[in-house]
């Protein structure tokens, strides 16, 4: 089995764990405002969803580091840019998890605290929340999906996966990440509603698919030795 093969392969199943991963992540508990008491109590449990978020992050990450080499050889400066926002998206995902450590510590100092100071408690409770949401559903998702856009049409000009494909990745990503964000920060829509739901679907399906592609048939890389190749020449002719 070559390198590519490998890539294709493990591209794939990281494309699934992400699914994965990020379903167990969510947690009613920390997205309903106002029970504070009920995060204390439940602590173990969004202990393993913080740990959920972090092996999220450490996923995405992986993506654009096993594919910069590949990816490279179609358009580098585009891949520099995926890789570039792929990176700022993961820092983003990894305030996300820091956020939750954050609110169970302050569950913790609002049962310590009994009835003392509860306003204050829920300010703070209110503001670690909304941030977290605006980090997670709106920041994230904008800077992830210039970073797609830019994996996307790199696909579609090598031709590494079925033009298809490449063409649903952009029309998803314009879709799941860019608006609905942008109508989640201007509260047209709220997180986890069936219109966020509609959505986000169109990039659940295609990742699906994609990872079940690149298990089976992997990424078509005749195409990009071959633009390889020509680019020597054209370079070659030129000095």
């Amino acid at each position: 089995m070559d390198k590519i093969r490998k890539k294709s392969i493990a591209i794939g199943v990281l494309l699934i764990l992400s699914i994965v991963v990020g379903v167990l992540s969510i947690d009613p508990v920390i997205d309903e405002m106002g029970n504070l008491e009920s995060v204390s109590v439940n602590s173990n449990a969004i202990k393993i969803r913080a740990f959920m978020q972090f092996t999220l992050a450490l996923i995405y990450a992986s993506i654009p580091i096993i594919l910069y080499t590949m990816l490279k050889k179609v358009n580098t400066s585009l891949t520099i840019g995926f890789l570039t926002f792929r990176s700022i998206s993961v820092a983003f995902i990894f305030i996300g998890w820091l956020s939750i450590l954050l609110l169970l510590e302050l569950s913790d100092e609002f049962l310590q605290a009994e009835s003392s100071g509860s306003a204050h408690f829920q300010t703070l409770d209110n503001l670690l929340r909304s941030g977290r949401d605006l980090v997670n559903h709106v920041a994230m998702p904008l800077i992830l999906s210039v970073g797609n856009l830019m994996f996307y049409s790199i696909l579609y000009q090598s031709k590494l996966i079925p033009r298809w494909l490449s063409i649903w990745g952009l029309i998803a990503t314009v879709l799941s990440g860019i608006l609905a964000s942008i109508l989640l920060m201007f509260n047209v829509i709220n997180i986890i509603t069936p219109s966020y739901i509609m959505l986000a679907l169109p990039t659940a399906l295609l990742e699906i698919v994609l990872a079940l592609w690149l298990i089976i048939y992997g990424f078509d890389m005749h195409l990009v030795n071959s633009n390889s190749k020509n680019d020597k020449v054209s370079f070659a002719k030129v000095s």
